[in-house]
């Protein structure tokens, strides 16, 4: 046996390990609730001072300002491309009422009408509209020329009276001048002045003789220059833009309607040659850092919410081990989900866009891009991430948290119940396109039946939907009436009854939970607990005052 001396020692020994064992879980659990904290909380507990908070409210407050001024920039930029395009239309297109027919602008149905539109373009080039518009030169100071081009079958003669045709689809490349062969095509291209186009038609009168059952189209090609000067109102140096305008012919269908379109192509770039009055430089100059501010505060953001994903692991990572050697179990996938918080992804991602989107900001302010419509999408989208982040921080009140929690309870069931709705949802989209496509316009296209069905089920523009079709095809009249009653009764009082369904049971088992107690998870266990242990001289981890303090990681575990 051992002497009392060293029985004495052992004991001693054993209970410096117990005591460094007990120290060592107190700090680990002193850290997980201190992560756990709300901002305010973790201010009463170390005078910690939230720093990250500020930081995202200060972030929110700068790219909601930065969107707003880039929005009223966009809306000039894309109202003068719209109100441009409709004064071309007007301008070059007879007959045009100022609202497009279906996807075309204007339809004419004779010989006499089509010659008449025709001419009525080359008529019309040598007056332009009162805007600031001018014909494009080249590098010599001349003007770029107008480009007419017109496609024929090569071969055909077409006698409908005898049901009689005869088209040669021989393929043949090459060129020859200014004539084009490709396929069953054969094209025929001119080009002039622009301004003498007229003249240029009376002189060239053969090459305008149509042989309306061989032709397929006539394009009209010519480039405009453009200043947006209504910036200057918003004391911004204006854009120049290129106008590449293309005036079509379509006689591809041969139904005797042949559609005319008017496409504009524009693309802006910086003056070469300007001079203004007044603040609109200086103006630049401040948008220019204010978004390098806004690029800084982003990277701050990222970088702080990066750390606590960081520290999230470190710690995930210490009480793994802790279940591992003292209760041989794994971390449930609840309680990892705890640790890697969505929230902080989702500030990540929402600084990235906002970081890309500031920079193609800048670059279109210094007249370097003119990628509007991709810097909208990344501002856009960042704002989006931005204000759904504050969500995280209501999350902290037990009130506002009753939607946070209903929706990560609903969440996976609805995902799966939509999965299999939405296998019902395409057949019926393929269904309607295929049938009910060529007697009805909202059934044309895929995306166009798709959208068409999601507003019958959101129980919109029902009653039109059913009345253009009353004087189509008898057969595919019954068969619309079967197909969207059995569509509108099966989504609107079977599938989305069933969705809200799904909802309601989540909210009523997080309403149950908020009475009776939410389950504990292994995780929760370990924070609620406290154990005594004697004080030693060591230095913790974290200060002692936190055990005293409210906890809140359980305040949220509770709700």
């Amino acid at each position: 046996g051992l002497k009392p001396s060293q029985q004495h020692e052992c004991s001693q020994c054993t209970h410096s390990v117990t005591t460094q064992d007990i120290i060592k879980e107190e700090n680990l659990r002193d850290d997980l609730r201190y992560y756990f904290m709300s901002p305010c909380e973790k201010y009463r507990a170390r005078r910690h001072k939230p720093w990250k908070m500020g930081v995202q409210i200060l972030k929110i407050v700068m790219i909601t300002t930065q969107l707003i001024l880039f929005g009223l920039n966009n809306q000039l930029v894309v109202s003068y491309k719209e109100e441009t395009t409709m004064a071309l239309k007007n301008l070059f297109l007879k007959g045009y009422s100022g609202v497009d027919e279906d996807d075309y602008c204007v339809a004419v149905y004779t010989q006499h009408d089509v010659y008449e539109s025709l001419f009525y373009v080359l008529d019309q080039l040598g007056r332009l509209s009162v805007g600031p518009l001018g014909y494009t030169e080249d590098e010599d100071g001349k003007l770029l020329p107008l480009v007419i081009c017109k496609e024929y079958y090569k071969r055909g003669s077409v006698d409908p009276s005898d049901e009689a045709f005869d088209i040669d689809a021989h393929i043949e490349t090459g060129e020859r001048g200014n004539i084009y062969s490709e396929s069953e095509i054969f094209t025929f291209c001119m080009s002039h002045d622009p301004k003498t186009a007229n003249w240029w038609r009376t002189h060239n009168s053969t090459f305008f003789d149509l042989d309306f059952y061989r032709l397929v189209d006539i394009k009209i090609t010519f480039q405009l220059k453009g200043i947006n000067l209504q910036t200057v109102r918003t004391r911004e140096l204006p854009d120049c833009y290129s106008f590449y305008v293309t005036i079509t012919f379509d006689n591809q269908c041969h139904s005797g309607k042949v559609k005319i379109f008017l496409h504009l192509d524009a693309q802006s770039s910086a003056c070469r040659d300007w001079k203004i009055s007044g603040t609109a430089q200086k103006n630049t100059h401040y948008l220019l850092v204010f978004d390098g501010f806004v690029i800084l505060v982003c990277l701050t953001s990222a970088v702080l919410c990066t750390r606590s994903i960081v520290l999230a692991v470190r710690l995930l990572q210490r009480f793994s081990q802790f279940l591992h050697e003292n209760y041989s179990r794994k971390v449930c996938e609840d309680d990892q989900r705890e640790f890697l918080n969505g929230w902080y992804l989702l500030v990540i991602i929402s600084d990235l866009l906002a970081i890309i989107g500031s920079i193609l900001k800048m670059e279109i302010q210094a007249k370097s891009l003119t990628s509007y419509d991709v810097c909208s999408i990344f501002l856009g989208t960042s704002t989006l991430m931005v204000w759904v982040g504050v969500i995280r921080y209501l999350g902290y009140f037990q009130k506002y948290n009753v939607l946070i929690l209903t929706m990560k309870a609903a969440f996976p069931k609805v995902l799966r119940f939509c999965c299999c709705a939405g296998m019902i949802y395409l057949g019926y989209t393929f269904c309607g396109w295929i049938v009910l496509g060529p007697y009805h316009e909202k059934f044309e296209g895929l995306s166009r039946v798709a959208e068409c069905l999601f507003s019958l089920l959101n129980g919109d523009d029902m009653f039109t939907t059913f009345a253009q079709l009353k004087d189509k095809n008898t057969l595919v009249w019954f068969f619309s009436r079967a197909y969207l009653y059995s569509f509108i009764s099966l989504f609107i009082y079977m599938v989305l009854s069933l969705f809200i369904a799904l909802i309601t049971d989540a909210y009523e088992t997080i309403k149950n939970y908020q009475r009776n107690g939410f389950p504990l998870t292994d995780l929760q266990k370990f924070l609620k607990e406290q154990k005594d242990y004697p004080v030693v001289e060591e230095s913790s981890q974290t200060d002692v005052h936190i055990r005293d303090t409210m906890i809140c990681c359980c305040q949220r575990y509770d709700i």
